[in-house]
């Protein structure tokens, strides 16, 4: 009995963190996705890592999301091939680490209203100076915990 739990245990241990660490960013918090917000404010303070999911949220019909490369964030231009994302409750999941870029497509939105964002992913296991401090403190509660379980079961 005790070999199972010490080995429930770990394998807690390892799914955890990944599970636990991983965020939903809503995407300019309560005012959502809209002109006239400034996102480069909005994501200066925010961690992006792979695994972590931005939620788009717009009336439905009025906004878009399209996802596009460096020059087309810059000209706020859409590529033709890409599809945007339009159900007003978007979902993207960062699955690589890198620079990503997303704009409005409906008219001026992104030209003249600013609606556009740029985002750095880390992947998940990088460490930022916070971050670092943040797994510290959660592997030496692990670590105190399985000791405590492994003194209470012998």
């Amino acid at each position: 009995m005790g070999s199972k739990l010490v080995s429930a245990i770990l394998i807690l241990v390892v799914i955890v963190p990944t599970v636990a660490l991983a965020t939903e960013h809503m995407v300019g918090d309560d005012s959502g996705w809209t002109i006239k917000f400034d996102y480069e404010k909005w994501a200066e303070d925010k961690e992006f890592r792979v695994g972590d999911k931005l939620v788009f949220k717009y009336p439905q019909g009025v906004h878009n999301v399209f996802k596009v490369d460096g020059t087309g964030f810059k000209n706020c231009v859409a590529p033709s091939d890409n599809e945007a994302l339009s159900t007003g409750n978007d979902v993207i999941t960062l699955a690589a680490p890198g620079k990503k870029w997303y704009i409005c497509g409906v008219g001026n939105h992104c030209e003249s209203g600013g609606q556009k964002l740029a985002i750095n992913v880390l992947a998940a296991d990088q460490k930022s100076a916070a971050n670092g401090i943040l797994t510290f403190g959660y592997q030496a509660i692990t670590a105190a915990g399985i000791a405590f379980a492994m003194w209470f079961l012998v």
